[in-house]
């Protein structure tokens, strides 16, 4: 048979046999807390987990924000217990969960929370993010099963502010992004450079006034060990929600809602935004909530810590649960 002109131009060259595929290059190390780290396979992804109070309470799940492995809510967990049945996860490319190269979306890591509720859970919940994960609590009282989320708290979420063409407001690259930046330069996806030095010499000189503001510690806090840079270039390049955007999101939204915004400024300067949204943008995703037809409750507090559950967990339980009681059984 005559070789076609193709295989002679690359010398006949011939496919290698198939062999085993390249473990996924992981060098994240863990340290021990207060609740057991428990794992169910979801398919795509291992998702661990903890879990603590009654059965018989109103099932809670906690969400982290981006680089927040499940244990951030851990002060808040032995509060919520009193209340709730409470689940806090790490999402995928965090904590002990699988990380998952190109594969870091809204849509791909809500439908990881949905086979969670289905699979774990069991029964109808109320789903609380915070930062990101407020994102993903606004996914699934959106776009979740029929009958899974009885109400969602969205605790400062960057709707809008984390996308990089928003219809209303400042970008994520007029706000929180350069450091996700940053962060896929010099550690890459999955750690592969690690040059934390090199970070923490780069942020200091950097053109971004945010970056200069926090000072980086010697050696990488435990909770980015536990994740995945390519996470945070996911956001900053916009593949992350490329299938999802804000506004549409928001104009599906069919369940109770409880949105509160925390500190927050905006540069006079450069019109840059510090913190997770603006007031326009919270205002805006109040109006398309409010349009699709579901109730929501927005708090401003302008004096509270972005991840209020973890900087004041007393207050964060008490936010929540007062909410909470207020939805229907």
């Amino acid at each position: 048979m005559v070789e076609s002109v193709s295989g002679q131009a690359y010398g006949g060259l011939r496919d290698a046999p198939a062999g085993e595929p390249l473990p996924l290059y992981d060098p994240r190390t863990f340290v021990p807390h207060d609740f057991e780290d428990q794992r169910v396979d979801l398919g795509e992804v291992v998702m661990n987990y903890a879990e603590t109070g009654s059965s018989s309470a109103p099932a809670l799940l906690l969400i982290p924000g981006q680089t927040e492995s499940w244990w951030g809510y851990e002060k808040a967990m032995a509060l919520l217990a009193k209340d709730f049945h409470v689940f806090a996860v790490d999402l995928r490319g965090h904590g002990r969960s699988s990380w998952t190269p190109g594969r870091y979306t809204l849509d791909n890591m809500g439908n990881d929370l949905v086979r969670f509720i289905a699979t774990v859970i069991k029964r109808p919940v109320i789903s609380s993010g915070c930062s990101s994960g407020g994102v993903l609590s606004a996914w699934l009282s959106a776009y979740a099963l029929p009958g899974q989320i009885r109400g969602a708290v969205y605790e400062d979420p960057p709707l809008f502010a984390s996308e990089t063409t928003p219809r209303y407001g400042q970008s994520i690259k007029q706000s929180i992004g350069d450091m996700f930046r940053i962060n896929a330069t010099y550690l890459g996806d999955q750690w592969r450079i690690g040059d934390w030095e090199g970070l923490r010499r780069a942020s200091a000189v950097d053109p971004s006034p945010m970056l200069r503001m926090f000072q980086r510690p010697p050696e990488p806090p435990q909770n980015l060990k536990e994740y995945d840079p390519e996470f945070g270039r996911a956001f900053w390049e916009g593949t992350v929600g490329r299938s999802c955007p804000h506004e549409l999101m928001l104009s599906h939204v069919r369940r109770p809602v409880l949105l509160t915004h925390h500190a927050r400024h905006i540069f006079p300067d450069t019109g840059n935004l510090l913190g997770a949204m603006s007031d326009l943008q919270a205002a805006k995703a109040c109006e398309l909530v409010a349009a699709a037809g579901a109730s929501i409750e927005y708090v401003s507090l302008p004096d509270a810590a972005h991840a209020m559950h973890n900087a004041d967990p007393e207050r964060f339980t008490k936010t929540v649960t007062n909410w909470a009681q207020k939805l229907p059984a």
